[in-house]
């Protein structure tokens, strides 16, 4: 074939190929598996509050355990990632979630089961950070925004699979260890699949090594494809952040993120106990309508950002998330219970 009569590239205008496709995945992949971890421990707590005499706050700690290791390995994993490379952070974080996930398995009290579940959480915090770099720095331009804004909807799916055989396992009073180690398995694939991944290549650049980034592009992307030329940047500290110029901005959006993350999360990782408390719990079908509900308004969801503003639409989900929220903390529990009977 001549080269010669090929028009170059960049990376930016590339077509979608069958390694985005793969890179997409893995990192779709690791929000699924997210998704999973967290949907799963509320069925175990079920058995293990029981088993354990678990107090409430042994509850929060193993409920809110994974989220802990989420916020730690995405500020130390993440920063180790500009120093260390993309990929090796690519491949360690699901190393620790998987060995963690099947380790669960004989966690002999509270403490030893926080610790395991906090690795797994570190290890996914670090993936955020570096899986949607990773997923960013290959994407076409044109694509990057729907691929980036798909993250959500492999979460749900993650949570709504876990729910389902937690369910199941639940009715068929299988041990929560079982519940536990069962979120190995879609780890153990997603790193298997990830072993070979190739390094980042605007992360080379900034390193210097541009010969071995355009070796990659090419072997990857395609012979005509060349690397996206950028302007330097300076490269700013953490304590940038908090700086005049940007505190506002900063605390902003980890106001803002905050008040998405603390009800979602509060709610569902608690589901079954929420549920049980207001007596929807027989056959498991208030779990199934809500997961149902769970799974449509992320779909919904993904396709509104792309129709409407970006201010309008969440604006008018903080609005509904208000309202649903605090209908279910005043209306008392046995207009819950009626309404629940007459639905089912």
């Amino acid at each position: 074939m001549n080269l010669a009569n090929k028009q170059e590239i960049t990376m930016d205008e590339s077509p979608i190929t069958k390694f985005h496709v793969k890179i997409a995945a893995l990192t779709f992949g690791a929000h699924f598996t997210d998704g999973y971890v967290i949907g799963i421990i509320s069925f175990a707590l079920l058995s293990l509050a029981a088993q354990w005499n678990l107090s409430a706050f042994d509850l929060g700690l193993l409920g809110s355990s994974v989220l802990i290791g989420l916020f730690f390995g995405s500020f130390l994993l993440g920063c180790a990632s500009d120093y260390i490379g993309r990929q090796k952070i690519f491949l360690f974080s699901f190393i620790l979630i998987t060995l963690a996930s099947f380790l669960q398995f004989f966690a002999p009290n509270v403490w030893t089961l926080f610790f395991f579940r906090f690795a797994i959480g570190f290890g996914l915090g670090g993936d955020y950070t570096v899986g949607q770099a990773m997923l960013a720095e290959f994407s076409p331009k044109r694509h990057r925004g729907t691929l980036l804004g798909t993250f959500n909807v492999f979460f749900t799916i993650g949570y709504v699979t876990s729910s389902i055989i937690g369910m199941m396992l639940l009715d068929a009073d299988v041990s929560w260890r079982w519940m536990l180690a069962s979120s190995g398995i879609p780890a153990l694939l997603v790193l298997i699949l990830r072993i070979g991944t190739p390094e980042s290549p605007k992360y080379l650049v900034s390193k210097g090594q541009v010969e071995k980034a355009q070796a990659i592009v090419n072997k990857h992307l395609g012979e005509e494809v060349v690397l996206t030329t950028e302007k330097e940047t300076k490269q700013l500290s953490l304590g940038h952040l908090f700086s005049k110029k940007y505190l506002k901005l900063t605390l902003f959006n980890g106001i803002f993120y905050a008040c998405i993350v603390l009800p979602y999360f509060s709610v569902f990782t608690f589901l079954p106990t929420i549920l049980d408390y207001f007596d929807m719990k027989e056959g498991n079908s208030a779990d199934i309508l809500l997961n149902i509900f769970l799974l449509i308004g992320a779909f919904v969801g993904m396709y509104l950002t792309v129709k409407l503003s970006r201010r309008g639409f969440l604006i008018s989900s903080f609005i509904i998330c208000f309202v649903s929220l605090a209908l279910l903390g005043i209306i008392p529990q046995k207009v819950f219970q009626r309404n629940y009977v007459h639905l089912v």
